[in-house]
């Protein structure tokens, strides 16, 4: 038996080969939206961290009773010319070292930029490779991360411990913070420090090499409950890594530009206790 096609050979294209469309591509959504407002987004919050950590003032609030309230920014602060007691590592980098906090951010952009969803977002947003599902490329070739600068981008798994050590710095800030010249108190600089410390954990467990280091190479799950539970937990937490990386983001601006807004004296920090 034999079938026929209603449509012509002719018209059909051939085996292996597209049908010729003129158009780039057949979406007719706001497909451009999200690489949009991924450049606003990111491109402020670079601007406003440059801005400030240059300006090198208002970073840490000690006044009153002694809040040890210290920006995230400048953490921790090494220079010679901090104040004493924001200097948790001591002060040791010469006057003419740029930002103050020499050894956080380095180790922060790093962690940031080798992000598997901060890769995404930039190569998106900023480089169009590509800007979105079913919308070409906006380059001629793709080399994919195997040419430098892109293969450092396989240095996120180390950089994963090095955020974690900052994140540990941040806890011992925030920590710090309660206890001053007159002893445990608390306001709203306190609270806002501890909730950035909770979130930033919460982006850096969720990250994908901590859920391949706490999972990872486990042939038989049942023999390791504990690993399996925690492997469990972060899985959860990674499903949120998106939401956590622009959480972060804003939670690490609003804390900046509060001890900001309180060092220079445009308003007071609300005290609860002390």
């Amino acid at each position: 038996m034999t079938t026929t096609s209603a449509e012509p050979a002719a018209a059909r294209p051939a085996l292996g080969r597209r049908a010729a469309i003129s158009a780039k591509h057949l979406r007719t959504d706001r497909w451009w939206v999200e690489p949009v407002y991924t450049v606003v987004g990111l491109s402020a919050w670079l601007i406003w961290g440059l801005v400030h950590t240059l300006l090198i003032r208002d970073y840490y609030f000690i006044e009153g009773p002694g809040y040890h309230y210290l920006t995230p920014f400048f953490s921790p602060c090494v220079n010679v010319e901090c104040p004493p007691d924001s200097a948790l590592l001591g002060r040791w980098a010469p006057s003419w070292v740029l930002p103050y906090a020499i050894l956080s951010l380095p180790l922060l952009l790093l962690f940031r930029l080798t992000c598997y969803y901060y890769r995404r977002a930039y190569y998106r947003s900023y480089w169009l490779s590509p800007p979105a599902c079913a919308v070409p490329d906006g380059h001629a070739k793709y080399t994919g991360e195997t040419r430098f600068p892109l293969i450092m981008q396989n240095l996120h798994r180390y950089a994963f411990y090095a955020a974690v050590l900052v994140s540990i710095i941040n806890t011992i800030d925030a920590v710090r913070s309660f206890w001053g010249t007159e002893g445990f108190g608390f306001g709203l600089g306190n609270i806002l420090l501890v909730g950035n410390v909770v979130l930033l954990w919460a982006y850096t467990i969720s990250c994908h090499s901590c859920r391949h280091i706490v999972g990872g190479r486990l042939k038989h799950f049942s023999r390791h409950p504990v690993r399996y539970r925690a492997w469990t937990f972060i899985s959860r937490l990674n499903t949120r890594h998106k939401e956590l990386a622009w959480i972060t983001l804003g939670t690490l601006a609003l804390v900046d530009i509060y001890i900001l807004a309180i060092a220079a004296g445009w308003f007071s920090d609300p005290r609860f206790f002390n």
